[in-house]
């Protein structure tokens, strides 16, 4: 347990905490939106420093970040609890269970349930070991583990490692302006183009979402943004259009990745992505002028990099692995166009 930062004190022993725009209010002993963000008489604490329930190797391809050092190892790590109640979570095993979960599930919990307690310091001296580019914040949102991700971020610039964000977007402003510093990079999850979706959906809004993409592009961290197409749900036309030019108008070069839904959590009702939707969708994306569009939870299709000036494929994947690169100080080898990204592996 830690005290938390970004809130203010209020009255009557009341908390005003700012760290994500759900911006909750918090009494005395309750809990914010987060489930891992609690008032203690007037003080806020993060209940989840330091407790990990995943910390893996992967490939930075998995993120998924196609520009930022493709071909490279990023150790991830992730902690419990959400800010969002998405119906299709595919990780909502541990994304929706956190402390106030655990005060609800009997008299004697077992207090593991939160995760093994790790060292900011312990987390960087893993990931160089593990011959590591970077460190990933992932697999549940980072901002509601803001305070150890941020002390982990300030050692993993010191030592020579970058940062990435998974994020569904809603920090805050203020989040944002602290992170920076030390935040190179970040895949956004801009999960619809219809606040009722966001709302219905995710118990969220959508503003928040824009505007933070907005803000970590003002900041020069590099984006790459993420779109589960959802039957039934975000698949038309108008809304893949809303999404496609609103990423257009920020900056055509942001890699769109247009992933495939499968059945999970309370969507398990629903039917898979039929590939012929998410090639609709790809085609769209490219028709708005957006220079890489990428399919994701497909085989054979979609992964490779092209050349947006002569077309030529400079990057083949298989899956998360690299097996070609025509790429030479972030130009194509072949025209010599300069490429959206970070390519260079110094």
């Amino acid at each position: 347990m830690k005290e938390a930062l970004l809130y203010a004190h209020l009255e009557s022993e009341k908390v005003h905490c700012r760290l994500c725009a759900h911006s909750c209010i918090i009494q005395e002993g309750k809990f914010g939106f987060c489930g891992v963000r609690q008032n203690i008489k007037g003080v806020l604490y993060t209940l989840n420093y330091g407790k990990l329930v995943a910390v893996n190797v992967d490939p930075v391809e998995k993120k998924p970040l196609y520009h930022f050092f493709p071909g490279t190892l990023a150790f991830s790590i992730a902690s419990r609890g959400c800010n969002f109640r998405c119906g299709f979570c595919q990780n909502w095993q541990i994304s929706q269970f956190n402390p106030r979960t655990l005060a609800l599930s009997g008299p004697a919990p077992d207090k593991k349930l939160m995760g093994e307690d790790f060292s900011a310091k312990k987390i960087v001296s893993l990931a160089k070991q593990n011959n590591c580019k970077s460190i990933a914040y992932t697999y549940t949102e980072p901002t509601i583990y803001f305070e150890f991700a941020l002390e982990t971020a300030k050692l993993a610039k010191e030592a020579g490692l970058y940062n990435i964000f998974v994020s569904n977007g809603y920090m805050s402003p203020e989040a944002v302006d602290l992170l920076k510093p030390y935040l190179d990079a970040a895949n956004i999850d801009l999960k619809f183009f219809k606040d009722a979706s966001y709302q219905r959906i995710c118990s969220a809004h959508l503003k928040p979402v824009l505007d933070s993409i907005l803000n970590l592009k003002e900041a020069g961290v590099w984006i790459e943004i993420t779109t589960l197409v959802i039957p039934g749900e975000n698949d038309s036309l108008e809304e893949l259009s809303g999404i496609a030019g609103f990423i257009a108008g920020v900056n055509r070069d942001i890699p769109w990745h247009l992933s495939r839904f499968h059945a999970d959590y309370k969507f398990d009702s629903y039917q898979d992505t039929p590939e012929h939707t998410l090639k609709s969708a790809c085609d769209l994306g490219k028709n708005a002028g957006l220079r890489y569009v990428y399919a994701g939870n497909v085989t054979s299709w979609g992964q490779d990099t092209l050349c947006p000036a002569c077309k030529k494929r400079l990057i083949r994947r298989e899956g998360f692995s690299i097996s070609e690169m025509n790429i030479a100080e972030n130009k194509c080898i072949f025209c010599r166009k300069d490429l959206a990204g970070v390519f260079n592996r110094p």
